[in-house]
């Protein structure tokens, strides 16, 4: 990973994981970070202080940080403009989960580099042949902060895996892998949902 000499976008499974390793090579005063505090979605107050921030004149080269899972449609047509035609010595670094956060009109005019890492099945520390409220409980907790896509990667994985320890689905039991991937991409909280499946996983008969 190298200092970024141009405006771009970087997609990572965790942004604020992230943020942190990638903070560590950037020089810390010529740096700035714009995220939402309060929830993950990079909103309209947002975007107004990366043009504020971007107005400061600065003699070395300013790197400003744009971080959130989501970005609101409203910012990012705020910062349309300035990302195409940013003040000199300023250069911006989108940190996202997914590429579908950003309007076309943003995505395809900036660089991006795929930082993503699938999650192996060897991430998933589930024996799902002989799975309890335990593991569930001890699983869940430390599912807490992923994204939506690092969740339908585990839904996926967690079938992968189920296949290769030779437990057997009826239709109706694929049905729910299929159901909880829906209701992840319409934005049900990644917990619930793999809290969901993976109960109906220990219900089986």
């Amino acid at each position: 990973m190298e200092i970024a000499t141009k405006s771009s976008i970087l997609i990572v499974n965790n942004v604020e994981e992230s943020l942190s390793k990638i903070l560590a090579i950037y020089p810390t005063h010529q740096t700035r970070v714009i995220k939402n505090e309060e929830k993950d979605e990079f909103q309209i107050e947002q975007a107004n202080k990366a043009l504020k921030e971007a107005y400061i004149a600065s003699n070395e080269t300013k790197y400003i940080f744009l971080c959130g899972a989501t970005f609101r449609v409203e910012a990012q047509n705020a910062l349309l403009k300035l990302l195409e035609e940013p003040p000199a010595n300023i250069v911006f670094i989108l940190l996202i989960a997914s590429k579908n956060s950003l309007l076309p009109t943003i995505y395809s005019r900036l660089p991006y580099i795929n930082l993503k890492k699938s999650i192996e099945k060897e991430d998933i520390e589930l024996n799902i042949k002989k799975l309890d409220l335990k593991d569930i409980y001890s699983f869940i907790k430390n599912s807490q902060k992923i994204t939506k896509n690092e969740a339908i990667n585990m839904v996926e994985t967690i079938l992968i895996k189920a296949n290769r320890e030779k437990v057997k689905f009826n239709q109706k039991e694929l049905d729910v892998f299929f159901k909880s991937i829906k209701l992840l991409e319409l934005n049900s909280k990644p917990t619930t949902v793999l809290s969901y499946l993976l109960l109906s996983i220990l219900e089986k008969e």
